[in-house]
């Protein structure tokens, strides 16, 4: 989905490139005391994201009655990035009318009959009715369709063609909205007489948009990929158009997530996500407020009590303490099972918390052997991550201002440690079905959750106004079950 740097990078220039952060060779080592052992890894091919830690360094796990387990202390860090308030999820339409020289207009006209190369339909901003108004000169009529005909085209280079009821499962709420309102930009490209280079500054910076807008520009228009290319370049005009300097990104139809810094790829890890139906991964854009090392779980009461876990274990205490749990019966007779740090803990060893509605997060996971399998749908929601040790440890590095050494004594220490974050990490669930892989080349994949058809047929049919509604209406379905 993103660029990555060039194939060259080496440790000392990823230095550089995270203002000389990274970890030693004790993370690695770190990541394989406080894992199960995982398959050796692959030689990366021509073209992969570039590491910037060094390669694993083979060291012995020091034995549990040489050393005594590190008193763990909290790390000195700064006041937790607060929460953002909640955002509307309806806003006012917001289409003014302005004065348009005949000049101004023209350029308009231009631009919109150019639109195609951006995966837009000239027709929507109808320019027929745009040419009539020039032609009968300066006045109100020009003024109202001119108004008009921006508006719309600057809705959807903003925001995107496709309504919030043709996007399934989409929860995220793009704050372009506030950050570049029509009547401001309208009244910008009156003042600079620059329509054309006010609305191109509405399209998504990401290098995969361009990618992409080339991509669709070069394809023929009877070929059926282009109708994909041109419903995939809409996805990002849902995003955010600044994605903010660091930030997770999951491509949930390709089963990768990238760890990216200004745009390009530092770390790739393969990933679970949500199986098709109830238990499929909505779209999200959050903010992690902490990475979690040596997590507990609280076993949902789907689990607890619908599979008679609770039952199970309050009559066995010694199966209880076996499996690593601690289970607490409440006043109400009802049971609160929570599983326990250690290697078989559901969470595995490392989980990243970005609270939203849905109780989905990004977190490791004892079953490792999952990561081998080509279509990676298995999990009721959460995001799985392959090596997420060296995920957390970089990540609480990056945007924590922890020392390698304090990262790395966290995550062996085989105690619940938290980290709040002390700079804003922002993590994406997006799902493309044409992309960069990361692989650096363009591709296809799989609709798992068959959330192209509705994009599909609303691009099929006329412009539909927009409404103000910035994210779906569906029902939040809480999805806190790992397993």
């Amino acid at each position: 989905m993103v660029h990555r740097g060039k194939t060259g990078l080496g440790f000392g220039v990823g230095l550089a490139a995270l203002g000389a952060v990274c970890l030693p060779g004790t993370a690695s080592a770190a990541q394989n005391a406080a894992q199960p052992a995982t398959p050796p890894a692959q030689k990366p091919a021509t073209g992969q994201p570039v590491s910037i830690l060094p390669a694993p360094t083979a060291q012995p796990t020091p034995a549990a009655t040489a050393t005594p387990a590190p008193q763990i202390q909290p790390a000195p860090v700064a006041a937790p990035v607060p929460t953002p308030p909640a955002m509307p999820t309806v806003l006012p339409v917001d289409e003014p009318v302005m004065a348009w020289p005949v000049a101004d207009a023209q350029a308009l006209l231009a631009v919109i009959e150019k639109v195609d190369a951006d995966g837009l339909i000239p027709a929507d901003y109808e320019p027929a009715k745009l040419r009539a108004a020039i032609a009968a000169g300066p006045g109100a009529a020009l003024d109202a369709q001119a108004s008009k005909s921006f508006a719309w085209l600057a809705e959807d280079m903003r925001d995107g063609r496709t309504r919030m009821q043709s996007r399934l499962q989409w929860y995220v709420v793009d704050k372009d909205v506030e950050k570049s309102s029509i009547s401001g930009v309208m009244a910008a490209a009156l003042a600079n007489h620059d329509i054309a280079g006010t609305i191109a500054a509405l399209a998504p910076t990401h290098p995969d948009y361009v990618a992409l807008k080339a991509l669709y520009v070069a394809t023929p228009k009877a070929d059926k990929a282009r109708k994909l290319i041109q419903i995939n370049l809409d996805r990002w005009r849902w995003l955010p158009r600044e994605m903010g300097k660091y930030y997770l990104l999951t491509n949930l139809p390709e089963f990768q997530l990238r760890l990216t810094v200004d745009n390009t790829i530092i770390r790739s890890y393969r990933t679970v996500v949500g199986k098709p139906g109830k238990t499929a991964t909505p779209n999200l854009a959050e903010t992690v407020q902490n990475v979690v090392f040596n997590p507990t779980w609280t076993v949902p009461q789907s689990i607890v009590v619908g599979e008679g876990l609770g039952a199970r274990l309050w009559a066995n205490p010694k199966a209880a303490a076996r499996e690593n749990y601690k289970i607490t019966k409440n006043k109400d007779g009802t049971f609160t099972v929570v599983q326990q740090p250690g290697d078989g803990n559901s969470l595995g060893r490392m989980k990243i918390d970005m609270p939203n509605p849905h109780a989905i997060y990004l977190h490791d996971t004892p079953s490792k052997a999952l990561f081998n399998t080509p279509v990676r749908a298995y999990s009721h929601g959460c995001v799985r991550t392959e090596r997420a040790v060296e995920l957390g440890m970089t990540m609480a590095i990056l945007g924590a201002g922890l020392t390698p050494e304090q990262a790395v004594q966290y995550s062996l220490s085989g105690k619940y440690t938290k980290v709040p974050m002390t700079k804003t990490f922002p993590v994406y669930l997006t799902y493309f079905t044409m992309a960069t892989g990361i692989d650096g080349k363009m591709g296809k994949f799989a609709d798992i959750y068959g959330r192209d058809v509705p994009v599909l047929a609303s691009f099929a049919k006329p412009r539909e106004a927009w409404n103000g509604q910035r994210t779906t209406s569906e029902k939040v379905i809480k999805l806190d079950n790992p397993l």
